[in-house]
């Protein structure tokens, strides 16, 4: 388990810390002396603000997460972004039969964690990707560093395999549904267009559709969520293809 430094810590480790905060644009720059003083202290809080983390000065996981990925240089994306006109269509009424929840097929190496930050509603979304094309975690994750953004907008992603994979930290606030982000979790699964690209459809394979159940079951257990929506409830959009309040997952929350 990674140590947590907070203020009166000392070493190798804050001088890293440090560093990185430096290249977040730490104002007034840091020196990098491996002192966890006022000035560190200051400066982690006021990037975890910056990023949507709860800023209480305390450098565990997720912070260290957001900080790194925040200061890593955006790559050209290995693999462009698809095409995402469809999403300009309504939401199909079709839906793929439902399959039962189930832990994902990674359920033993996966870790779900926990969060400071208040947290009322699970959005779902589809990364608007063809049907039958696999895209990872990273793929997304450039595409919007590309954009400016720190990070990946999402806090999970779900493979067409089932796999339920981290995205940014959920203890920082995501970008995926604008002036929803606040006190939200972003669920996202690989699919949501027909394989020619040219319209929105609900691609999720039955092992997607039992993670999803099984993580909006995980959350909704683990953070008071009222609410699980799709991202087409607040915008004109086809996104996540489907009707979460006719889906079960928007059966699943108090």
């Amino acid at each position: 388990m990674a140590t947590v430094l907070m203020r009166g810590s000392k070493g190798l480790a804050v001088r890293e810390l440090q560093d990185l905060l430096n290249k977040a644009g730490a104002s007034p720059r840091l020196n990098t002396d491996g002192d966890f003083g006022a000035k560190t202290d200051a400066a982690l809080r006021a990037f975890q603000a910056r990023v949507g983390l709860v800023p209480d000065g305390r450098y565990g996981p997720q912070s260290r997460t957001a900080l790194r990925q925040a200061t890593t240089p955006a790559k050209t994306p290995a693999r462009a972004e698809p095409d995402k006109s469809a999403m300009g269509q309504p939401a199909p009424k079709a839906a793929v039969v439902v399959a039962g929840a189930a832990p994902p097929p990674n359920v033993s190496t996966l870790q779900l964690l926990d969060t400071a930050r208040p947290i009322h509603t699970l959005w779902w979304h589809c990364a608007a990707t063809p049907e039958g094309k696999d895209f990872t975690v990273e793929d997304i994750r450039q595409w919007h560093k590309a954009r400016g953004w720190s990070d990946i907008g999402y806090h999970y992603i779900i493979y067409p395999d089932g796999r339920i994979m981290l995205g940014r930290p959920v203890g920082q606030v995501g970008a995926h549904v604008q002036d929803h982000n606040t006190g939200s979790i972003g669920g996202c699964y690989i699919g949501g267009v027909s394989s020619d690209g040219k319209n929105a459809k609900d691609t999720r394979t039955p092992a997607q559709i039992s993670s999803m159940l099984w993580l909006t079951q995980q959350l909704v257990a683990r953070h008071p969520i009222k609410r699980v929506r799709g991202h087409n409830e607040v915008t004109a959009k086809a996104c996540p293809s489907f009707d979460v309040q006719q889906d079960p997952l928007g059966k699943l929350a108090a």
